[in-house]
């Protein structure tokens, strides 16, 4: 893939590649990439997490309910290890 940059930009991040040492400027672009999925999955979260406050009080989790998690949390530890 290759992109081009006004040459503003382009002496901006040749800046950032010295600045920040970078080797390329591919490396430069490959890590504000890396930042930016970061950020819009935080954003996700951040989201969800507000809509499961906003949508009120939940009923009380039971014992049952946590051993219910409890062991689909043990099936994929088992499976993840499995895979290894």
């Amino acid at each position: 893939m290759n992109i081009s940059l006004p040459p503003t930009l382009k002496d901006w991040v040749d800046d950032q590649v010295s600045r920040r040492g970078f080797g390329t400027a591919s490396e430069f672009v490959r890590q504000v990439l890396r930042e930016e999925q970061q950020r819009q999955l935080h954003q996700r979260i951040d989201a969800a997490l507000i809509e499961g406050i906003e949508s009120g009080p939940s009923t009380p989790m039971t014992a049952k309910d946590w051993d219910e998690i409890r062991y689909e949390g043990r099936r994929r530890l088992a499976r993840r290890k499995k895979a290894k």
